[in-house]
C-alpha cells in the first residue's frame, strides 16, 4: 500500500488522471508516459559551432570577416559624419595674386587685352623686367602650322644684327689646315682626333661646335652624346661647312636657330635688356623676317596666330600679328 500511496503522490504531481481504483501497474505506466512526453518537449540547449582548422569556417577567417565588417561600419560612420560637416575652402587664388611682390607690381604696366606694336611692347619689356641681372627678352611666335608635316616643320638659323648678348665657345672638327684657319677666326677649340678625345672623357667645353663635311662620319659615334644637348653639327644650322672661318665669324657674331615645338610655337631669345630698344627691335625684326619668308606654300589663310614678348620672369606682352 505504502509502494501505491507513493505513486499516487508522483502522478499528482504530474497532473495524471488516476485513482486508488487504478492498480499500481497502471499507476506506473502513466508515470512512465508522463515522463518520456516531457523529456521530448524539452528544449535542446544550442550547440556551439564547429570550428574547422582551414578554411572560411576556421578560427583566423572568421575572425578576418569580423575585423573587415568592423572596418566598413567605421567606414560608413566617418562618412556620415564628414557629410554632416560645413568644409570651409579658401577660395583659388589667380596666378597674378601667387606671384611675387616685384612681379605684381611690373604687371599692372601692362594692359592684358591690348596689342602693342613691336616697339611700344620692347620699350614696356624693358620696364618691366623684375630681375636684377640683365634679363634675356625673348620671342613667343605662335604660328598655324602643323609640325607633322614636313613641309610645316619651320626651321631656320639667321645672325641676329645686334648679336645675342651671350659670349659663346666655338670648336672646330676639322683637319689641320682648317683648324688653323678656324683659330685665327676666332674658334676657341679647333682640332681633330684630340677634340674627340676631349669629348670621350666627357669634356664639353663649348656652346657650338663646327665640323666639315669630311669629318661628319668620325662624328657618327658621338651622336647620342652630342645631340641631346643640342651640339651635333647639322648643314640646316650651318655648322657643317667647308668655310669654317666665316662659320665661326657668325656663331660669334651672334648666329642663332630656331624651330617650331609640338604646338607650333616658335621660342627664341632677341637680345638682353641691357641692349636698349632700337638693338632689340633690330634683332626681332630680323626675326620676323626670316619666319615669314619661311611660310609654307601650303598655308592657306593665316599664317601667324599671336606673337608674345617678355623679359625672363617678367610679363608677356602681347604683340600685333600684323608687325609680321
Amino acid at each position: 500500500m505504502a509502494k501505491k500511496a507513493d505513486l499516487l503522490e508522483k502522478a499528482k504531481e504530474l497532473n495524471l488522471d488516476v485513482t486508488e481504483k487504478n492498480t499500481v501497474a497502471d499507476i506506473e505506466n502513466a508515470i512512465a508516459n508522463a515522463t518520456e512526453t516531457n523529456s521530448n518537449n524539452e528544449v535542446e540547449e544550442p550547440q556551439e559551432p564547429t570550428v574547422a582548422k582551414a578554411g572560411k569556417r576556421s578560427a583566423k577567417a572568421k575572425k578576418e570577416a569580423e575585423e573587415l565588417a568592423a572596418k566598413e561600419a567605421r567606414k560608413e560612420a566617418k562618412a556620415d559624419s564628414a557629410e554632416s560637416l560645413v568644409i570651409k575652402k579658401n577660395p583659388t587664388r589667380s596666378r597674378l595674386e601667387r606671384a611675387g611682390k616685384k612681379y605684381r607690381e611690373v604687371a599692372k604696366l601692362v594692359n592684358k587685352e591690348q596689342e602693342y606694336s613691336i616697339k611700344d611692347a620692347l620699350e614696356l619689356v624693358i620696364k618691366t623686367s623684375p630681375v636684377k641681372f640683365d634679363a634675356t627678352v625673348e620671342l613667343h611666335i605662335n604660328l598655324n602650322v602643323d609640325p607633322r608635316q614636313a613641309d610645316q616643320n619651320i626651321r631656320d638659323n639667321l645672325v641676329l644684327p645686334s648679336g645675342t648678348g651671350k659670349t659663346v665657345r666655338v670648336a672646330v672638327f676639322a683637319e689641320e689646315d682648317d683648324a688653323k684657319v678656324a683659330k685665327s677666326a676666332g674658334a676657341d677649340i679647333a682640332g681633330n682626333e684630340e677634340l674627340l678625345k676631349q669629348v670621350d672623357k666627357g669634356m664639353i667645353d663649348f656652346d657650338i661646335l663646327i665640323a666639315t663635311p669630311a669629318m661628319m662620319p668620325k662624328l657618327g659615334k658621338y651622336a647620342r652624346t652630342l645631340g641631346p644637348k643640342g651640339l651635333m653639327p647639322n648643314p640646316k644650322s650651318g655648322t657643317v661647312t667647308t668655310d669654317v672661318a666665316k662659320a665661326v665669324q657668325q656663331a660669334k657674331a651672334g648666329r642663332v636657330e630656331y624651330r617650331v615645338d609640338s604646338t607650333g610655337i616658335v621660342h627664341l631669345g632677341v637680345g638682353k635688356i641691357s641692349f636698349g630698344t632700337d638693338k632689340l627691335l633690330a634683332n626681332a625684326q630680323a626675326v620676323f623676317t626670316s619666319v615669314k619668308n619661311n611660310k609654307p606654300n601650303s598655308i592657306k589663310g593665316s599664317y601667324v596666330k599671336a606673337i608674345t614678348i617678355s623679359s625672363t620672369m617678367g610679363p608677356g606682352i602681347k604683340v600685333q600679328v600684323t608687325e609680321l
